[in-house]
């Protein structure tokens, strides 16, 4: 459990869909704002669905939710502060690169002038200066994945959601990918944390689309879903294990490693070790109940884990929203 309030926070959360399906029962997660969390599990465990309920694209069928994107646009810490990042770049075709990046920007009603300080920064950020003219056909998966990443944090949001956004990659560049997401990620909190709006070379840059400096905490929160145990463990601070069937989560796995987490990481028997816990947790998920769950540790791993109950201990934060 995060130590700080959360941005994120859902509480016995269950999701019925009109058809029957039970996607979700009694799931409870908090993510605070400057952590990484991802959610790993098998197809149709309901990880896609905890995003669009934290999104506000969809609505639980009981608990509660709490997070910026059920409050009011235009508000601090409203809806206009959540970004989403799909499996697939959802790039405009017939839109330049500059244009599909300053949309969100657009929406909120700022001029292509007075965004562009803020869309051409965050495209040298993410290696796509040079191509704020291209159109989407002209770019590799990898670029028009950056291009929507780059879209997302032009916002500068305070919760960043994430569906798989490199699934559709090789290999090879997923990892590129992974690495450089990370890069993208800390600088952000490092502008902040540093109480300016962003330089130059920050995703706010000059007149961007907000500032640290107006005294509310903008850290961002991250929950990226992925099937992939190794990206899992490069990329968070922690791991939610689903199982299906209905969707819940029955384990959680620390990564402690701290950051900048190099390629050489990979190869530590830190990371080894993490994902060996995650394989022992994602089995156990397949075969036993979620009270029943108590995976060992294996030292010297700098990964912790903790069994989740089927029904875990009310978070009941205040001001949260019932839906």
């Amino acid at each position: 459990m995060p130590l700080e309030p959360p941005l994120i926070s859902l509480h016995q959360v269950s999701k019925r869909f009109d058809n029957g399906l039970q996607a979700l029962q009694q799931v409870s997660l908090e993510v605070a704002a400057g952590e990484f969390v991802a959610l790993l599990g098998p197809s149709g465990c309901g990880k896609s669905t905890v995003l669009r309920l934290v999104a506000g694209l969809d609505q639980a069928s009981a608990g509660q939710v709490q997070a910026p994107a059920l409050r009011s646009a235009g508000t601090p810490g409203g809806a206009d502060s959540t970004a989403f990042v799909f499996q697939e770049p959802t790039l405009m075709p017939w839109a330049t690169l500059f244009d599909n990046v300053w949309l969100p920007l657009r929406l909120q009603g700022r001029s292509r002038q007075a965004s562009a300080p803020a869309v051409r920064a965050v495209l040298a950020r993410v290696g796509l200066a040079e191509f704020e003219r291209a159109h989407p056909t002209q770019l590799s998966g990898g670029m028009k994945m950056r291009a929507s990443i780059a879209r997302a944090l032009v916002i500068r949001p305070r919760v960043l959601l994430m569906d798989e956004p490199f699934a559709a990659l090789d290999d090879i560049t997923r990892q590129a990918l992974n690495a450089d997401l990370l890069q993208w990620w800390r600088p952000a909190h490092a502008d902040r944390d540093a109480g300016g709006a962003g330089g130059a070379g920050g995703a706010g840059g000059a007149g961007g689309a907000g500032g640290a400096g107006d005294g509310h905490d903008e850290r961002m929160a991250t929950l990226f879903v992925t099937h992939s145990v190794a990206e899992a463990v490069f990329l968070s601070q922690r791991v939610l294990v689903m199982a299906a069937r209905p969707g819940r989560v029955v384990a959680e796995v620390l990564i402690t490693a701290p950051y900048p987490r190099e390629a050489s990481f990979r190869h530590s028997p830190a990371f080894l070790a993490a994902c060996r816990q995650l394989g022992d947790a994602l089995l156990q998920a397949h075969t036993t109940e979620p009270a029943s769950i108590d995976l060992p540790l294996h030292p010297p791993a700098q990964a912790s884990i903790h069994a989740a109950a089927a029904t875990p201990d009310p978070i009941a934060p205040a001001g949260a929203v019932t839906r």
